[in-house]
């Protein structure tokens, strides 16, 4: 094993621990004082060091690729084009297989890999990859609607053959999705108001702290081990080996650490390019990505155009919906098929409405791929009619707050698919609550000790004392589904063991689960000791050496690997038992009876009587479970009227958000963004918390600082780093309070609700609320800069 390779966590002694209550993370004291071990710290003492290069244009004929003077620098073991790539399959992708492994013919998106070089050093390895002579010609750049779907416009991918194309009306259309609920026409003769807007969502990027990173390890029987960052194992697995012409049990996976993903590591990046040179060279080859790689090396939330009209009746009742979302999926396909039926089946937000029209698509361009981040499309869709709710509230002069309230959704609401929602949906009461919430203080920048600028716009740059400041205060809520959804066979797999070690029972949870922050290790062991009542409890490094736990995004690994886990520790469970029957069960005759169970390492009667200590229940006999466990099935939704029971779970919140704007300057500070929402059953309340304010502030991120800016002419990234692309560090951080409210879904494990990406949804559209309420301003994009405030732009 390489070093920094993972090792396996135990976790608490105590018998403590369980359910409901807040642990804390094993790896957590290591994360904060550095000492824990990334994927960029691997290390194999013979190891070689892999470098990519990428397409300095967005659309352009390869016409010649010269590798010579890179092969001839000292220290170069490989150089690898498409041309050098094994026969058969060269071509992957999370849905459509449409992604080269390198650029064939032509690059489609600025950055594109296309070639990679295996040397002795890491410098080397660059100055190879400088050396390599590409003659390009460039092509004429797609990057919008107009210029994707003009009658002669250019195809971005020139042969398409899959099971997408027979349901849109262009090429570059990679998808669409139209959901239709009753008549939208009849419905507009009912409305005493209409109001409309169009709205323009920006390119958001995961900016994850740990760069894409792995190491790969060629083996013995011509196998490959891969050592690798990401969020799902098994799909990784399963794109590889047909590229790299090796049978699926032949590619070893080990989940290393994880430095952030949101949605990141859902595709590949440099999985491929790591075993291909380690393959070619017989030696392990690591591949870290520096910053400015990152931003072209992984997918991005997709920007995205919406327009939409809402209607409601004077006594402020919805009449219809109609909406056209429209999503920019850049080069390659990525997840957009799935985020375009995420957008539009949850295009009309948390709220009951009979009359509906969505089309939502996703479209092919020059741009950089979009795919999977934290919300999955919803957030999009939410920041969109959230403004229009505030501005149909405006114009039928109601109360923001009640006016969402009178139309909220709850359980048994139909949806636009026409599923029925069949668990608490609490939208009334989870604005009632945030509504609620004490406000923070006015002009919290003085003090008798003298002003605190870190509370102004602007904050350490000291450009206002508080001359130009007006406070402003905004509601949104949102809904977001959890789990796979649209048919997807979405199962996760966990073996879970109980022995004797040193005298006590002990038990190991395995699960290919991608720990990438979320804090699944801590809850994969609570249930463990809540199931089996012992308080020792060892988690396995995730590989795929155990079946797939699926991907860890759509908010689903607690609901869906936590139920796996559950399901197999319950089968331990009676396995034990059944032991302790042929052993004892002749002494007492309680161990007949149904009630029994496992308690503080003892078996106990359901009225506290100790039957017997685990340990002699057990002797030197190991009880082993490796258990499938499935959510309730979902169906697809119809190509043309977007009817079916899609999602399996839906999960709500919502935020007020509070705000400080120097209308002079254009600089806005977000005071507070306060969260209620409902999470079913709070399995770790201080894990879930963190979960809900870390949403919270990638949601106030893209609201007002984030956004890749891509060149209009020519497709490129302009601002691929952490100096120009601007993430919220602590000092724009504002105080994040919560209120969860736990009602229990009954189909899900423990009640819980997934939690992670609902918070991301509506504090965007709570921010764009609060800063229109101190400005006056309509301000129908993101992120909001300053000079969309002082009319200089």
């Amino acid at each position: 094993m390489p070093l920094g390779a993972p090792s396996t966590l135990t976790q608490g002694a105590p018998a403590s621990g369980g359910i409901g209550e807040s642990t804390l993370r094993p790896d957590g004291i290591l994360k904060v004082t550095g000492e824990f071990a990334y994927s960029s710290d691997l290390w194999h003492e013979d190891m070689l060091w892999g470098q990519i290069l990428r397409s300095t244009v967005a659309h352009a004929e390869i016409l010649s690729i010269d590798t010579s003077e890179a092969l001839a620098l000292p220290g170069v073991h490989a150089v690898l084009t498409y041309d050098d790539l094994p026969t058969g399959v060269r071509h992957y992708g999370l849905e459509i297989q449409d992604t080269p492994v390198l650029a064939h013919g032509k690059v489609r998106h600025h950055g594109e890999p296309v070639a990679v070089v295996a040397a002795d050093h890491p410098e080397t390895a660059r100055r190879a990859a400088a050396r390599i002579r590409v003659e390009y010609r460039e092509l004429p750049v797609v990057t919008d609607e107009a210029s994707a779907l003009a009658p002669d416009a250019p195809l971005v991918h020139e042969h398409r053959d899959d099971h997408h194309l027979r349901h849109v009306a262009h090429p570059n259309i990679v998808h669409r999705q139209p959901i239709v609920r009753g008549d939208v026409a009849r419905a507009r003769g009912r409305a005493d108001v209409v109001v409309e807007g169009e709205y323009t969502f920006g390119m958001q990027d995961q900016a994850f702290l740990g760069p894409e990173s792995g190491l790969a390890v060629p083996e013995e029987d011509g196998g490959v081990h891969l050592y690798i960052a990401t969020q799902w194992l098994h799909s990784d697995r399963r794109q590889m080996a047909p590229v790299l012409g090796l049978p699926e049990d032949k590619v070893r996976m080990t989940l290393a650490g994880v430095g952030g993903a949101f949605g990141g590591r859902e595709d590949l990046s440099m999985q491929i390019h790591a075993c291909l040179l380690a393959l070619r060279t017989g030696r392990p080859v690591k591949i870290v990505y520096n910053r400015f790689e990152s931003f072209f090396g992984h997918v991005h939330r997709h920007p995205a155009t919406l327009r939409y009209e809402h209607g409601a009746t004077r006594d402020g009742k919805l009449t219809h919906v109609a909406c056209r979302i429209v999503l920019d999926g850049g080069a390659y396909a990525s997840a957009s098929p799935a985020v375009v039926g995420n957008a539009s089946s949850l295009g009309v937000g948390p709220y009951a409405v009979d009359d509906v029209e969505i089309e939502a698509l996703a479209l092919y361009t020059n741009n950089p791929p979009c795919g999977a981040m934290r919300g999955f499309g919803a957030v999009q869709a939410c920041f969109a009619y959230e403004a229009q709710m505030d501005k149909l509230a405006a114009r039928l002069g109601l109360d923001p707050v009640e006016f969402r309230r009178l139309n909220a959704m709850e359980q048994g609401t139909v949806m636009p698919t026409g599923q029925v929602v069949d668990s608490p949906a609490p939208v009334a009461e989870l604005l009632r609550r945030v509504k609620a919430m004490p406000m923070p203080p006015e002009r919290q920048w003085e003090s008798s000790e003298g002003a605190d600028v870190r509370r102004l716009p602007g904050g350490l740059s000291n450009t206002t004392h508080g001359e130009d400041v007006v406070r402003g205060v905004g509601y949104a809520v949102g809904i977001k589904n959890v789990g796979f959804s649209e048919g997807f066979d979405d199962y996760s797999t966990a073996r879970v063991r109980m022995e004797v070690a040193g005298g006590r029972p002990v038990a190991s949870v395995h699960t290919a689960m991608a720990e990438v922050g979320q804090g699944g290790v801590t809850v994969h062991a609570q249930i463990a000791r809540t199931e089996l009542g012992i308080g020792q409890v060892t988690i396995h490094p995730a590989d795929t050496r155990v079946g797939s736990a699926g991907s860890t995004s759509a908010s689903r690994q607690t609901y869906v690997t936590g139920g796996a886990v559950r399901n197999a520790c319950e089968l331990v469970r009676e396995q034990v038992l059944e032991l302790g029957r042929r052993r004892f069960g002749s002494r007492h005759p309680a161990w007949a009876t149904a009630g029994l169970l496992l308690e503080d390492g003892k078996v106990v009667t359901d009225g506290g009587e100790v039957l017997a200590d685990l340990v002699d229940v057990l002797g030197d006999e190991a009880v082993e479970v490796e258990e499938e466990w499935r959510h309730r099935p979902t169906e697809p939704f119809d190509p043309l009227t977007g009817r079916g029971d899609g999602h399996v779970q839906y999960t709500f919140a919502a935020h007020r958000a509070v705000v400080e704007v120097d209308t002079g300057l254009g600089l806005v500070k977000v005071i507070e963004l306060a969260c209620a929402q409902d999470v079913g059953k709070a399995l770790n309340p201080l894990s879930v918390i963190g979960q809900i304010q870390g949403g919270t502030a990638q949601g106030l991120g893209v609201a007002l600082m984030e956004e890749i800016v891509v060149d209009p002419r020519t497709a490129k990234v302009r601002n691929p780093s952490f100096t120009d692309y601007l993430i919220p560090t602590i000092l724009d951080t504002p105080d994040i309070p919560v209120d969860m409210l736990e009602l229990a879904d009954e189909h899900a494990p423990y009640g819980l609700r997934g939690v992670g990406e609902a918070p991301t949804l509506s504090s965007t559209p709570a921010v764009l609320a609060a800063v229109r309420d101190a400005t006056g301003l309509e301000l129908n994009r993101t992120p909001v800069r300053p000079e969309h405030l002082t009319g200089t732009g």
